[in-house]
């Protein structure tokens, strides 16, 4: 028998006597929680975007994303509500949070009399711990479960791409578009900012998980034109990225850019079926981004499509504008081959004049007109009519078309864009000391940011808060730019600073030629009068409805002449709209 067991819970009595351990919590004494304990959630509501990646990494469904606001490029409007009934405490919200928007406090104790006080949105709901945001868990920057800094890409040396228009930039390989598309953490917000509404976080997630071809073929869903946007898109999705408020957004142009890469022959991966034809027709004027966006969904939903082209090549300005140093000619051909193995027709060398336009208007059920800005616009400055003062634009065209500019060897391009850079680095190539006249700062040029550190990186010189005044002879067969000086004037908060010119003092450059990239604009010559008098016009661009249909019958347009974002992934855009505003018109006909 085991006396001592029987006896040992009498022993327990010998404690009934003495004072308790424990302390009465919160009537008689209140205690801090430490720094870092882990308490009750809040949410800066000025940083959170309502990305979802606190609810999708919570392994006890504790957090819901519920609607709170309207949603915006690069937040949802969604907010995490938190149901204390199923969360353990862990944090790993607070740590996975993109922007650090969310904590938790150090309080430790919360008395309701209903559970359904403890459901509440942090941020939204006031609970009473909120003076205590300040302490308690908070994302430690020093251990980080995001990959905040991106894959670096290849390049070409500086110096070496300079002597050459062999592609700048050298792509990702497999290994590291794999690691870069492993850092998307698939909130979406992205697709906010993309004027295409591509499906990215779908295509990245197929990159992420070795499947290349189904990354191809989701891209194509909507975008006909992939290679394009990988190498020359502005990627207005990257700035919605929720990994770019704490690091660098992913590089989802580069990732583009990676899949269509990996296919020679788009036409044995992709998944292009064309209906078959209707019996209805759609004329296309311009072979751009907008137009062969048009033309190639427009045939796959099994309309007869055909395209006029004025140019050797398809591609608008991203074929006669873009140096081939960012988007080779082999990369637009394998994407136009495609687009016309479904049976669209282009017609090349076919510029469209008044009389064309009649005859294509009369022959189709429908015209889209995407004929983009060819025109460059004008300083309007006494002198600017002088021989050697270019135009970028034209100047670009004829280098893309294999011809020659005597540029000479001192050249200044006026203009802060990417057809500015574009311009002045192609003159580099050519062997011109040349360099950008801007008459903002640095900071206020609209080129893609990568683009002007890849200017500065070749070692040529932006010159900043600029002003043309005139154009004169120089010496020697030179030209002159007499030029002032700016001072920016922020004239109210929150408004964009704008030069003002510095009266008094004038200053010159003498170079061998002017080249003037700042704008472009469309030329709608080609439309017979009778309908372009009656088209409504928006200043300098043709004026669409939703589905990009102007107010003349069955006439559509799209791309640089009816928007004024200027770039390849907006066109596409309205080429998608187009598709949808043509469906619905020919529809309504029958």
């Amino acid at each position: 028998m085991d006396i001592k067991g029987i006896l040992k819970p009498l022993t327990a009595w010998k404690r009934a006597f003495k004072p308790p351990h424990t302390i009465e919590v919160p009537n008689k004494v209140t205690r801090e929680g430490a720094e870092r304990y882990r308490g009750f959630h809040v949410n800066d509501m000025d940083k959170c975007i309502g990305c979802g990646t606190c609810a999708a990494i919570c392994e006890n469904e504790a957090i819901k994303m519920i609607p709170i606001n309207d949603p915006d490029k690069g937040n949802s409007g969604y907010r995490p509500r938190i149901d204390y009934g199923r969360c353990c405490w862990c944090a790993l919200c607070v740590d996975i949070c993109p922007t650090g928007s969310l904590e938790m406090t150090n309080e430790y104790t919360w008395v309701r009399e209903t559970g359904d006080e403890f459901i509440f949105t942090p941020g939204i709901d006031i609970i009473g711990h909120e003076d205590k945001k300040d302490k308690g868990f908070k994302k430690d920057d020093k251990l980080n479960f995001l990959h905040l800094e991106r894959v670096p890409m290849r390049e070409l040396d500086p110096k070496e791409r300079t002597q050459t228009f062999a592609e700048a930039v050298l792509g990702y390989s497999e290994e590291e578009a794999r690691a870069e598309a492993e850092r998307c953490v698939g909130c979406g917000l992205c697709i906010s900012g993309c004027p295409d509404r591509m499906h990215i976080p779908d295509y990245i997630r197929a990159i992420a998980e070795g499947n290349d071809q189904k990354s191809l073929n989701i891209i194509y869903e909507n975008n006909p034109l992939p290679e394009m946007c990988g190498k020359v898109c502005t990627r207005r999705c990257e700035f919605e990225c929720s990994l770019g408020h704490l690091g660098e957004p992913v590089a989802i142009r580069w990732l583009k850019r990676y899949v269509v890469e990996q296919f020679d022959d788009l036409k044995k991966y992709v998944d292009a079926k064309p209906e078959p034809l209707n019996g209805k027709k759609v004329g296309i004027i311009g072979a751009g981004p907008a137009g062969l966006t048009a033309a190639y969904y427009l045939r796959l939903k099994g309309y007869e499509t055909e395209i006029f082209e004025a140019a050797p090549k398809a591609g608008g300005m991203t074929f006669l504008g873009i140096p081939k140093y960012r988007f080779p000619i082999p990369s637009l051909d394998k994407q136009v081959e495609l687009i016309e193995s479904v049976g669209v027709k282009i017609n090349y060398n076919s510029p469209v004049d008044s009389k064309k336009f009649k005859k294509i208007y009369d022959k189709y059920d429908a015209v889209f007109i995407a004929t983009g800005a060819p025109k460059g616009m004008s300083m309007r400055i006494d002198g600017e009519d002088h021989p050697k003062v270019l135009a970028a634009i034209d100047f670009l065209k004829t280098i893309n078309l294999g011809g020659t500019v005597d540029i000479g060897k001192e050249v200044v391009v006026v203009g802060g864009g990417n057809v500015a850079i574009d311009a002045v680095r192609v003159s580099k190539r050519l062997g011109a000391n040349s360099y950008i006249a801007y008459r903002r700062r640095v900071v206020d040029m609209p080129a893609d940011e990568e683009e002007i550190e890849a200017t500065e990186a070749e070692g040529i010189p932006i010159y900043t808060q600029i002003i043309p005044l005139r154009v004169e002879d120089g010496p020697k067969g030179k030209v002159k730019l007499i030029y002032g000086k700016a001072k920016m004037v922020q004239e109210k908060e929150g408004a964009r600073p704008r030069p003002v010119l510095i009266e008094g003092k004038e200053y010159e450059y003498v170079v061998d030629s002017i080249i003037v990239a700042i704008g472009q604009r469309p030329d709608l010559d080609f439309i017979p009068e009778d309908i372009r008098n009656k088209l409504e016009m928006e200043k300098r661009i043709i004026k669409v409805d939703k589905r990009q249909m102007t107010n003349i019958d069955k006439v559509f347009a799209g791309g640089d002449l009816a928007n004024w974002t200027a770039d390849a992934i907006s066109a596409i855009a309205d080429g998608l709209r187009a598709v949808k505003g043509i469906e619905l018109y020919l529809s309504s006909k029958k």
